[in-house]
């Protein structure tokens, strides 16, 4: 059900009156009727991320509208697992959701300008979007798989050497592709086959649908498992080489050039873990990828 805006000024008056008591940007640990630990509700500060979004009634979320099973726009409604987590992150808020669909590379250099509050779009933690980004912890984790095009006749990680390789603009599968990969205390994952040449296309999808249209300008395609094997299901022209490459800690993203997100993100973090501690996120990774990827051994 739609969230007018009274109703989301209530609860940022409500959020005063309950802690009201504590410090700017404290937080506190309301038990459940059972006696566990409630997720943490912070203080909304004034001019804040979360005090921007309780009074707007909303939380403007970014995410990409071909990217299926994660999220893919289908007869003018998003659907997807990104699609699921955003609504219900926004729902425990008691907010609705505005979608807004940006270049992924202008999502990832951060400097957002406002125009959206958060990223669920998959996006990978890493050092040098860290400087720019905040991150929530992992909601989920996803083999990064190659792919070869049917016409190459490639069926094989090794035959991927020397060939040219494509991967959607400024995601971490174009970084592996040249090297510079960088997980920070996780260390670098092994590098790609000799001498591949990268090329990037805006989404990552992109690179499989010019497959589909007939264009074979490059042999091979890095992009998460879940999206491989959602082509493979939608009869584009290509197969799974190899195992997986690596594995990603995928997150919600948040601008750190304002408004200042301390409040949201101390918020969200207590959120994801208990969407991962009730079972949600499993549920909703059942749902779309047939299998558990919230964990981070698979």
């Amino acid at each position: 059900m739609k969230r007018q805006l009274p109703l989301a000024v209530a609860l940022t008056a409500a959020a005063t009156i309950l802690f009201g008591c504590a410090a700017p940007g404290s937080s506190t640990a309301p038990t459940t009727a059972g006696g566990s630990v409630a997720p943490t509700q912070p203080t909304a500060v004034a001019g804040g991320l979360l005090d921007k979004v309780l009074k707007a009634g909303k939380i403007v979320v970014s995410t990409d509208p071909a990217y299926p099973p994660q999220s893919a726009l289908v007869d003018g409604v998003y659907q997807g697992f990104d699609i699921d987590v955003a609504t219900e992150v926004a729902k425990r808020l008691g907010l609705t959701v505005e979608w807004q669909t940006p270049d992924w590379a202008a999502i990832t250099a951060g400097g957002w300008g406002g125009r959206w509050d958060m990223s669920v779009g998959s996006m990978t933690i890493t050092p040098d979007r860290a400087k720019v980004l905040d991150f929530s912890p992992p909601y989920y984790y996803t083999p990064a798989q190659m792919a070869a095009s049917t016409h190459s006749g490639i069926t094989t990680l090794e035959g991927l050497a020397g060939k040219t390789v494509c991967a959607g603009e400024g995601t971490t599968y174009y970084q592996w592709l040249t090297g510079t990969l960088d997980f920070g205390p996780g260390g670098k994952p092994a590098p790609p086959p000799a001498g591949i040449t990268a090329v990037t296309l805006p989404s990552d999808r992109d690179c499989a649908v010019q497959w589909q249209s007939g264009r074979f300008d490059f042999d091979g395609w890095l992009t998460s498992i879940t999206t491989v094997e959602g082509a493979i299901t939608d009869g584009l022209p290509l197969v799974k080489v190899g195992t997986p490459v690596y594995l990603e800690p995928l997150a919600i993203a948040v601008d750190k050039s304002g408004p200042n997100d301390a409040d949201f993100i101390a918020w969200l973090k207590p959120t994801i873990e208990a969407m991962h501690a009730d079972g949600t996120l499993k549920a909703m990774s059942q749902k779309w990828f047939k299998t558990d990827f919230t964990t981070s051994t698979q």
